[in-house]
């Protein structure tokens, strides 16, 4: 089979051939029809700071795919051979003390797809059996690739206490930031302001956003006391940026809540008294998927067409052009980049 690995320590992806591996017991084999490029791809793809000090190659990428199941290792009862499924990234040991309380999402132990163990970016992925969602027939494989990244967006929006009613700020309008735009309008947020200095990404957001900004030309926290007259009630933090988070944090009222998934290249210093502390904000760090509540919550966004993935599946390519997909992403030219390994 064809797959898309990092055989060495340096910049670049290569095509390479494998055999299609069997499924063990608790393991199934997915037939993958649909992988998405994800930042994190990117960061492996430049081998930077963060990928030497994490990847082991040699490695194939890919978190973010969908497929049919091919095949089921011994004890497997579902998925069945024949299923759609999309495939949460985390595999967890479920015996840490965050797993025993329900805390999957922050396991101790946690082992990524594509990232710290082989992923999606092939014709065949071997994943635990326990980490495929099951859809129903016809779904189409592209949002179910998909719908890892828009966990986490959901997992942001509906942290604390949710957003219907409330006045939202949205920073970086990246993939995941859209998604939250698009969870946060249909769940009665308002009004929403989306905020990144790329026009390209920014427009997309244009039909969930009550009001856009581009920073470099205009001050955001002055608009935000424009649209609100007071702050915002909700950060929600996707873009990882230090001067980003500072405006985003100044934004809020008092006893407002923000809630950080974007994360910086490098520590950052901020004022912990005058920014948190003593305006009574309430932070939550946001990580991954929690386990099987933003599933459940997401994929009911999506099968009853209150969101619609679509818009931001901006290109397809075949996995041989996989320099060409990596190539968009990298001049921040695309949303979603789907790879069909099959081509």
């Amino acid at each position: 089979m064809r797959a898309l690995a990092k055989l060495e320590g340096s910049p670049g992806l290569t095509l390479v051939e494998r055999l299609v591996p069997e499924p063990g017991p608790g393991e199934i084999l997915v037939r993958v029809e649909a992988a998405s490029i994800c930042g994190t791809d990117l960061h492996i793809w430049r081998w930077d700071a963060w990928a030497q000090g994490r990847i082991r190659p040699p490695l194939v990428l890919g978190h973010e795919f969908s497929g049919v199941v091919e095949a089921v290792g011994p004890g497997v009862k579902r998925p069945k051979v024949g299923d759609r499924v999309s495939l949460e990234s985390h595999v967890v040991c479920h015996t840490c003390p965050a797993c025993r309380v329900g805390h999957y999402h922050v396991c101790l132990n946690t082992e990524i797809l594509g990232v710290d163990r082989d992923g999606g970016f092939a014709e065949y992925a071997l994943v635990p059996a326990e980490n495929a969602w099951v859809h129903p027939e016809g779904f189409p494989f592209e949002v179910a690739a998909i719908l890892e990244p828009f966990g986490n967006a959901v997992h942001t929006v509906y942290a604390g206490s949710g957003v219907s009613g409330k006045s939202v700020l949205i920073t970086g309008a990246g993939p995941i930031g859209l998604m939250a735009a698009m969870v946060a309008r249909a769940s009665g947020a308002g009004p929403i302001l989306v905020s990144d200095p790329n026009p390209y990404r920014l427009g997309f957001a244009r039909p969930y956003a009550d009001r856009l900004v581009n920073p470099l030309e205009e001050d955001l926290l002055e608009v935000v006391r424009q649209v609100t007259g007071s702050g915002v009630e909700v950060l929600l933090e996707f873009s990882g940026n230090e001067a980003a988070i500072h405006q985003g944090l100044k934004a809020l009222i008092p006893g407002g809540e923000a809630r950080i998934l974007g994360i910086p290249s490098d520590p950052i210093r901020f004022d912990l008294a005058g920014e948190l502390v003593m305006r009574g904000i309430t932070a939550y760090g946001i990580a991954g998927r929690r386990l099987w509540q933003t599933w459940m919550q997401g994929t009911a966004l999506v099968y009853s067409g209150r969101v619609d993935l679509t818009p931001l599946i901006t290109h397809r390519l075949p996995l041989s052009r996989y320099q060409e997909a990596f190539a968009l992403l990298e001049k921040g030219q695309g949303v979603k980049v789907i790879l069909d390994p099959k081509a």
